[in-house]
């Protein structure tokens, strides 16, 4: 299993600047970078702390890029339902030669309501967007000459600038949360897949279903299957929960005050249970998460055991990317746990 750190911002300027919150992000990526992790990842969200502070991953992880050598730099996900194709394919080939082919790209679908009202997009136009979004980058990316009569964004002739390093193009992830048909949909274009760390028998289900679809297109291998999950390593397991409890609780308030218009009356055919879903999330904790398996918070003998047994339920994963910031944590516990993780829970995990 390969591990990464998700950069995923849920703070405000009452809790943080921007320039303190890049400045310690940045340090713990080039850090990262030093000490063997997989890949730096990033969302696209807006206007409100939770996300607000990544806009453009591909500006972070640009700056990533100039503080590191060998990491993967991973958009966990850029959103088509809000940007123009030729725009995000251009920028997309632009990073990709700036970091000398490390970039990953993965998209999602977008899901929070007030994002769709400020930009004017109709939550029923999502799944159209995101179809129209990422088969027209993919071909801006691949060839020349481009011309597309979308229902969204049409263009002639266009040849997109510059050309990605990576052929035929950097590696597509998709976000996918409980839906059999993404999942399915992922494998059968041979596209990772993000998810979320699920109760262990529906996500070993919805793995499966992943890869039945990705050997029945005829991709080699099995695709790739990355969950993220709250993580924070300390010498002790009380030292562990002391520092990540109320951050790590923090950061689910912030995902249920940002999708809280999910309960009070948003509805489309494109978003089937996520009234139901934001209703859980919005009584979920990090010591519930921590019971289940899908919260890593502990010592790393604990974090080595609640890894194995995890992964053994679900069936395997390939990845798994570390939020290790939630929230207002301090960057000093985020530290703590990058270099506990790298030195005595990476090394006791090669064999899973």
């Amino acid at each position: 299993m390969q591990f990464g750190l998700n950069f995923f911002p849920c703070v405000g300027p009452e809790d943080k600047s921007g320039e303190q919150y890049f400045r310690e992000t940045l340090g713990l990526a080039q850090l990262g970078d030093e000490l063997g992790y997989a890949h730096i990842r990033q969302v696209e969200h807006y206007f409100k702390p939770y996300g607000g502070y990544s806009p453009n991953p591909l500006i972070f992880l640009t700056a990533v890029s100039q503080r590191t050598k060998r990491i993967r730099l991973l958009t966990g996900a850029v959103l088509p339902a809000f940007n123009n194709p030729l725009k995000l394919a251009g920028e997309i080939g632009m990073l990709d030669g700036i970091s000398g082919g490390r970039l990953d790209v993965g998209f999602a679908r977008a899901f929070l309501p007030h994002e769709f009202a400020a930009f004017g997009v109709s939550l029923d136009d999502s799944r159209r967007r995101f179809n129209e979004g990422i088969t027209q980058i993919k071909r801006l990316l691949t060839e020349d000459n481009v011309s597309a009569d979308g229902e969204f964004h049409s263009f002639k002739n266009v040849t997109s600038l510059p050309r990605p390093m990576q052929r035929p193009h950097p590696p597509f992830w998709i976000a996918a949360t409980s839906t059999p048909e993404t999942f399915e949909t992922a494998g059968k274009n041979g596209w990772s897949v993000m998810a979320i760390p699920l109760e262990p028998e529906r996500m070993r289900m919805l793995i499966g279903t992943y890869r039945d679809a990705w050997r029945s297109a005829g991709h080699p291998g099995h695709g790739h299957v990355m969950n993220s999950f709250t993580t924070c390593c300390a010498p002790t397991r009380a030292e562990a929960m002391d520092a990540a409890i109320a951050p790590s609780n923090g950061h689910l308030r912030g995902l249920a005050s940002a999708a809280k218009e999910w309960l009070g009356g948003a509805s489309t055919k494109d978003y089937p249970g996520y009234d139901k879903m934001i209703a859980h999330i919005s009584s979920e904790t990090i010591e519930n998460q921590i019971e289940q398996g899908v919260g890593w918070v502990g010592s790393p003998a604990d974090l080595v055991n609640m890894i194995r047994d995890y992964n053994k339920k679900v069936g395997g994963i390939d990845s798994a990317s570390l939020l290790i910031m939630p929230s207002n944590m301090a960057a000093k516990y985020a530290e703590q746990t990058v270099r506990l993780f790298a030195r005595d829970v990476m090394p006791k995990l090669g064999d899973i």
